[in-house]
């Protein structure tokens, strides 16, 4: 698949998202863009304002098998991954597998479980596995989780592990829709009879795994290059930073800049693919000073403020 061609699915894909989700196009085009860089996803705002509704339909949209685990303080490792339960027949265990062995993982208020139960995750979303009594399982491919969580104010959340926040490769909130956005909302209610829109697979079976390829065929200019790295960089020598942005982080910053490209169709990687992703890929994995936490300090502008320090170079 050349950069034009999935440049071309890409829209077909969020046309169809849309048609089911009211919400800003680049919202969309941020989700997909992770997945295109198989990196994985987290969805954060407040109930009600589609983050479900978002993971289903693109699932939906790209033809993958699909699976919802609602993650709840009494959710236990193995109900993620499975496990092995004795077959009296055959007098042998047999394993049961668990809703984790599918393309596309909703991990719906992954923060409203445990630690220990949110940490089941972190195999499978960095190796592709999962261990269960000694035995490791590969998942299926593509595989990436879509995970949506409350913000950590409100009622019975947790707050994420700093691990498992640096395996998503972007963080997006959706936000509630401007008012011409909401009345369309309650004109396309009325126009149909199912509480739930439903959206069409637009793509082949096999679109996702041949789009997550193209990536790897855009070029990148050495000067990009190191404005990625000094982004990067730069975030761990601001005061305000106690951990900044990991090697890990830098590299999903290219990772995520290469597919907003193809999104664009283009075959290079511009500056403005770097900062326009720079948020989504980064914030989220900024831990803060104590007193910057204190002076409520937004992770966001820090980042801002990193984007208008370092240089931009030229490229031609």
């Amino acid at each position: 698949m050349d950069v034009d061609t999935a440049a071309q699915t890409c829209t077909d894909v969020v046309d169809a998202v849309s048609e089911a989700v009211v919400t800003d196009r680049e919202f969309l085009e941020t989700v997909l863009s992770g997945a295109l860089a198989r990196g994985h996803v987290l969805l954060e705002d407040v109930p009600g304002t589609g983050k479900t509704l978002t993971a289903r339909s693109l699932a939906t949209a790209l033809g993958l098998e699909f699976t919802r685990i609602q993650f709840t303080p009494d959710l236990l490792p193995a109900d993620i991954t499975g496990s092995h339960v004795y077959d009296a027949a055959t007098e042998s265990f047999t394993f049961n597998r668990g809703p984790v062995f599918a393309n596309v993982v909703l991990a719906d208020e992954i923060n409203r479980a445990p630690p220990k139960t949110q940490a089941a995750l972190l195999e499978a979303m960095e190796e592709g596995q999962v261990s269960v009594d000694g035995e490791t399982r590969q998942l299926p491919d593509p595989f990436f989780v879509i995970a949506t969580q409350n913000p950590v104010e409100q009622e019975g959340t947790f707050r994420l592990p700093e691990a498992q926040r640096d395996r998503f490769a972007v963080k997006a909130g959706i936000g509630y829709p401007n008012r011409v956005g909401e009345r369309e909302l309650i004109d396309r209610r009325a126009d149909r009879t199912a509480t739930t829109p439903e959206v069409s697979q637009v793509v082949p079976d096999d679109a996702l795994r041949n789009l997550q390829t193209v990536p790897e065929t855009v070029s990148v200019a050495d000067g990009v290059r190191d404005y990625v790295v000094d982004v990067g960089r730069a975030t761990r020598e601001d005061d305000r930073v106690d951990v900044g942005v990991s090697p890990r982080g830098t590299q999903r910053l290219f990772e995520v800049a290469r597919a907003r490209a193809v999104l664009h169709g283009r075959e290079y990687v511009a500056p403005e693919d770097v900062k326009r992703v720079a948020r989504p890929v980064l914030v989220h994995r900024l831990v803060l000073t104590g007193e910057a936490t204190v002076e409520q300090t937004d992770p966001a502008d820090v980042v801002a403020d990193v984007l208008d320090r370092v240089e931009v170079p030229a490229v031609s």
